[in-house]
């Protein structure tokens, strides 16, 4: 089984409607029932906050500078994530469609490394794909 990211994003310049919060909670919930049943749940977790409660840690020679607010200017920040386990991306894909539906928004689905030092070293230095 390989781990992946179900990643959500959200604009926190929109508010959502109470019904629609009702909504998304209870859905998330029913998801997160069917995958702990099909024992595909690893680990959620939300963000607290929008997008000014992060912070950015850079190293820069010797010291390190920190910067309030994320990564990259965007419309749209890392709301919150599922973990699961999945036999391929397909079935990681079927998952992300439910939580789509469950979240109302987008899903980004990324894969975990599985591999060693070495697998990552080679990786790296193929350049991207």
């Amino acid at each position: 089984m390989t781990q992946y990211l179900l990643a959500l994003y959200r604009d926190y310049d929109v508010p959502i409607p109470p019904e629609r919060s009702r909504q998304v909670w209870a859905g998330v919930n029913a998801l997160g029932d069917r995958l702990a049943d099909a024992g595909a749940f690893v680990f959620k977790g939300g963000m607290q906050g929008g997008a000014e409660s992060a912070t950015v840690v850079r190293q820069a020679g010797d010291d390190f500078v920190m910067t309030d607010g994320p990564y990259t200017e965007t419309k749209e920040y890392l709301g919150g994530f599922w973990i699961i386990n999945a036999a391929d991306l397909d079935e990681a894909l079927e998952w992300a469609k439910l939580a789509a539906v469950a979240e109302q928004r987008p899903i980004e689905v990324r894969p975990f490394f599985g591999g060693d030092l070495d697998d990552a070293i080679r990786e790296d230095a193929s350049g991207p794909k």
